[in-house]
């Protein structure tokens, strides 16, 4: 079965996921679907921007992952007005570093609360900067 995006929902339900597991203490869950919901409210923003997938994956933001995602930005940004909340995020170095989807194999204790707490506030900003 196809399933259609729908990068503002993904983001949203993501983020209520995270925010479930968070306060049952699986903060390297949590801490991996913050940053989930971060990258889907990007996309949505990139589509905002005017921001179209390809037709192939290889070297398609629409497919990467972070830290990836921050670079292919950063080389290619969006350009106008509705770019700019989109640039905000990418430009700044804070935004989901130490973040990585390899971070999903490993045994959970290496992911550091403070990381958690710093993706969920930055998912909420990305979130939040969907439709600005």
């Amino acid at each position: 079965m196809a399933y259609p995006p729908n990068m503002p929902a993904a983001a949203r339900r993501h983020i209520e996921a995270a925010d479930i597991l968070f306060a049952k203490s699986r903060g390297d869950v949590a801490g991996y679907l913050y940053g989930i919901a971060a990258e889907c409210a990007l996309k949505a923003m990139m589509l905002e921007a005017g921001m179209r997938p390809s037709e192939t994956r290889r070297d398609d933001p629409f497919f990467a992952h972070f830290p990836e995602l921050r670079s292919m930005l950063r080389d290619a940004p969006p350009s106008g007005r509705r770019g700019t909340p989109l640039l905000r995020l990418i430009n700044d170095d804070r935004f989901l570093s130490n973040w990585d989807t390899k971070m999903r194999y490993c045994q959970g204790n290496e992911i550091k609360e403070a990381w958690v707490i710093s993706w969920k506030e930055q998912a909420r900003d990305a979130v939040g900067s969907i439709g600005t």
